[in-house]
């Protein structure tokens, strides 16, 4: 048996292993994200994955709803947003106040400029864990 194909076999043999350990309820995969932003006075959804639907509630908040609800509300999630312009006005996703809610179904999210006063962004990037 020459090398190539032992280390064929050895590939194939862990890809197969592997393939039995990691599926779509590994709690290191995303369970939902979603590429959104607000352009031209609508929010536009580029893509995502178990997300129903994204809606603005105010300037720089926005409530992102699951297709699928989480199992319970102590996941986690991450967002990033991009600076509307270059002029160092930079844009973060947080979640400002006890009214922004975390539950099965949705999670709320705003976008702040670094002074913390809300403002839309064309492109917010949010990945949900758990």
């Amino acid at each position: 048996m020459s090398l190539a194909t032992r280390i064929t076999a050895l590939a194939s043999r862990i890809g197969l292993e592997v393939k039995t350990k990691i599926d779509a309820t590994h709690p290191g995969l995303a369970r939902a994200w979603v590429c959104f932003g607000y352009v031209g006075s609508q929010i536009v959804v580029r893509s995502s994955h178990n997300v129903a639907s994204v809606t603005r509630t105010a300037a720089g908040r926005y409530r992102v709803t699951f297709a699928t609800a989480m199992p319970d509300a102590n996941y986690c999630w991450t967002a990033l947003a991009r600076s509307s312009t270059n002029s160092g006005q930079q844009r973060i996703a947080i979640v400002r106040s006890s009214t922004d809610q975390k539950t099965t179904q949705y999670v709320d999210i705003s976008c702040a400029t670094a002074s913390l006063s809300f403002s839309d962004s064309t492109e917010i990037n949010l990945t949900v864990y758990r």
